[in-house]
């Protein structure tokens, strides 16, 4: 495959009918009501969100078609689960579903080898939590989790912990009208080890920026806060955050 040509699996993407919601909706009903005949008109209508999907996990080697056709498995099960009465967008719904069964599969692939108890544990938990989810439309405590599986709290999170793939601090993890943001735009900065020469540098190429920049850089590099943190104190977006902090810091690059 390649995504220029958007063509998958045999599918030639740039083809397909994107569906509206309301046409959803309408759909899942039917089929709910009896009619299978829509199932394939609802999986054709959604193969597109199932490609902005696995264009996430580009770059790690992964066959896309191989990523492709397991995230149409979790496109199934989204619409097999997915609850008309809510007040939900079935996208909303659907993604996490279509990337937790990628995830799955690159677990399944992972080259580093956990033992078979632990991954029988870390297994049945996704399985008790989804059915769960399904059921109530909320996650479960952890209470709750290890009541539903029989297991040990720690037992639970060891085996969770030891499944889960490394992840890329440069992995985007959501994008607004172009601008992306990353896994590292989530960490904080609380390295008490900074070089001093470095922060007098940065402060004095700050001086130069506009007060709303500098209020974001210095309360993303010297007070060590989340994009998330720093827009919930000045009141703006997260989206708006991480552009004006790249700008800045060009700014800053040139000054250096």
């Amino acid at each position: 495959m390649q995504y220029n040509k958007v063509e998958i699996s045999g599918i030639v993407t740039s083809k397909l009918k994107v569906l509206k919601e309301e046409e959803k909706i309408r759909l899942i009903k039917e089929l709910r009501a009896g009619n299978k005949s829509v199932r394939e008109t609802l999986v054709n209508g959604n193969l597109k969100l199932v490609l902005s999907v696995v264009q996430r996990f580009s770059g790690r080697g992964e066959d896309p078609d191989d990523l492709f056709q397991i995230g149409c498995i979790g496109l199934i099960k989204a619409i097999d689960n997915f609850d008309v009465t809510l007040n939900v967008r079935f996208s909303t719904y659907a993604v996490p579903m279509i990337i937790g069964e990628i995830r799955r599969y690159l677990r399944d692939n992972n080259p580093i080898r956990v033992s078979r108890s632990l991954r029988d544990i870390a297994y049945k938990t996704i399985s008790e939590k989804e059915k769960f989810m399904n059921k109530y439309q909320r996650e479960p405590t952890m209470e709750e989790l290890s009541k539903l599986c029989g297991c040990d709290k720690g037992d639970i999170v060891q085996a969770l912990e030891a499944i889960v793939e490394p992840l890329s601090l440069y992995e985007p993890i959501f994008s607004d009208g172009g601008d992306t943001i990353y896994v590292l735009d989530q960490v904080g900065d609380n390295n008490s080890d900074t070089n001093w020469l470095d922060e007098i540098s940065i402060k004095e190429s700050i001086k130069n920026l506009n007060d709303r920049e500098k209020q974001i850089m210095s309360l993303r590099f010297f007070a060590g806060k989340t994009q998330v943190e720093v827009a919930e104190e000045i009141g703006i977006s997260q989206a708006q955050v991480s552009r004006l902090e790249k700008g800045a810091l060009k700014k800053v690059k040139k000054n250096l």
